[in-house]
């Protein structure tokens, strides 16, 4: 087999909790194809014995199915980078900041910026101090749904420091580049960006840093899970089974890093009529409920999908700071404080 035909054979094989496959993430370095034997040289960044040895098994199967019965597969698994003031073991915590907290998707679509936008201001009236980090590096939304268009600035010591809107902390791509420009950008320097916005920037004293990821399962997400320590997880969802079925993956991404799942929030849950009263299942009925049951997770809350709430995001006025006793307000006010029910108060 020639080195190219090895690598396809690889395109098989996923890293555990992610979807994308080991070639796509980078970590073939090197294949030899010698006359008798055929030598594949991976490296991984982890300190989870599970993961390297799960690759293995799963590249040598790829492998041999191809018709490559002679390859040995060999890894070199590096520790995760500690980043600012970490131990140089596992993920690091970011100083200053007692928690950290991704929301995260299966897939697009199902609001999770207007969630964590919304969750980061309920946050704010709840007492703690919040920062908010969009990770979504290609298609960064907070600095238009907190309606700021103010330029970054850093410290003598070369610190971004971050923009804050209704006592909120913000980092986001959307800050350094204009509506029309996109980021345009391969994995590594989307990893150094990524990597940039958690710990250059001087976000202070924080009780909380929720971070928006983009949706799936892709470099992001790995960068993150690897060198960050997260408290948990909050998965949002909408109620139809094409959004709970990626749902479910992004649950088992977090899951096979140890990171707790702290709850699922059903988004557009149902509208109510503003003419009549009367309530609409436009997505269905009971799918978080019951997929919160299948991953044994809280149902956190039922978020309703109404005119105001779209129009309140595209004014960069979150319904959590503007009409806090609105259904969608209130919701979010209340999802606050089954959040902070969920964290350890000895972190």
């Amino acid at each position: 087999m020639t080195e190219e035909q090895i690598r396809d054979a690889l395109r098989v094989v996923k890293y555990p909790g992610f979807s994308r496959d080991i070639v796509s993430f980078g970590l073939v370095k090197q294949v030899s194809v010698g006359e008798n034997e055929t030598t594949v040289q991976l490296v991984l960044t982890t300190n989870d014995p599970a993961i390297p040895r799960a690759i293995k098994a799963d590249a040598e199967n790829a492998l041999r199915d191809a018709g490559a019965s002679n390859a040995k597969v060999l890894i070199d698994i590096h520790a995760p980078a500690a980043g600012v003031g970490g131990s140089g073991v596992g993920p690091a915590k970011i100083p200053g900041i007692a928690h950290i907290i991704a929301v995260a998707s299966g897939k697009g679509g199902v609001g999770k910026s207007t969630v964590a936008a919304n969750l980061s201001v309920a946050l704010r009236h709840a007492g703690m101090r919040v920062g908010l980090c969009d990770c979504d590096i290609y298609g960064p939304s907070i600095s238009l749904m907190f309606g700021s268009r103010e330029q970054l600035m850093a410290t003598e010591e070369n610190r971004i420091l971050p923009i804050e809107q209704y006592g909120v902390r913000l980092m986001s791509m959307g800050f350094l580049l204009d509506d029309a420009s996109p980021a345009i950008l391969r994995g590594p320097m989307v990893t150094r960006y990524t990597q940039q916005f958690l710990r250059q920037v001087e976000w202070g004293e924080l009780d909380l840093l929720l971070l928006d990821l983009p949706p799936g399962t892709g470099d992001i997400q790995l960068t993150i899970v690897q060198t960050v320590a997260l408290s948990g997880a909050i998965i949002v969802t909408t109620p139809q089974e094409v959004a709970l079925i990626d749902a479910r993956k992004a649950a088992t991404m977090f899951a096979k890093v140890n990171v707790p799942v702290l709850g699922l929030i059903e988004n557009m849950s149902y509208f109510v009529s503003p003419s009549d009263g009367k309530r609409y299942d436009i997505f269905g009925s009971g799918g978080g409920e019951r997929e919160a049951k299948r991953l044994r997770v809280p149902l956190l809350g039922q978020v309703p999908i109404d005119i105001a709430t779209r129009e309140a995001g595209d004014r960069g006025m979150p319904m959590a700071a503007e009409a806090p006793d609105s259904a969608v307000g209130a919701e979010f006010n209340r999802i606050a404080r089954e959040v902070m029910a969920e964290l350890d108060p000895s972190s």
